[in-house]
């Protein structure tokens, strides 16, 4: 006879990990798509404004690593907590956009 506890651990550790797997990033997308084009607006302008006071902050040459956490702490003191892609995509948006304003 099956020991029906180790049965039930194995189906409950299952749908644990499903829920990991597929649940917790649906959410995170839901949550990421209420934002509003207003809200979407206010952190690109958050973001380059970061940006740019990193650049005049950090002038040397390498320092990548040091802007990029003086962004995201200016964001988070801002109350905006988004993961390390959605900064990074954001961050590098805001640079070619400057460099494109300093083509003009």
């Amino acid at each position: 006879m099956l020991d029906l506890t180790k049965v039930l651990l194995a189906i409950l550790e299952l749908a644990f990990t499903a829920a990991l797997i597929y649940f917790i990033p649906y959410l995170k997308k839901l949550v990421r798509e209420k934002t509003t084009a207003q809200q979407q607006a206010e952190i690109r302008m958050w973001v380059k404004i970061a940006v740019q006071a990193a650049e005049m902050i950090y002038k040397e040459t390498g320092m990548g690593e040091i802007k990029f956490d003086y962004v995201v702490r200016f964001l988070e003191e801002k109350g905006f907590t988004l993961d390390v892609d959605e900064v990074k995509a954001l961050i590098e948006s805001a640079v070619l956009e400057m460099k494109n304003e300093i083509l003009k």
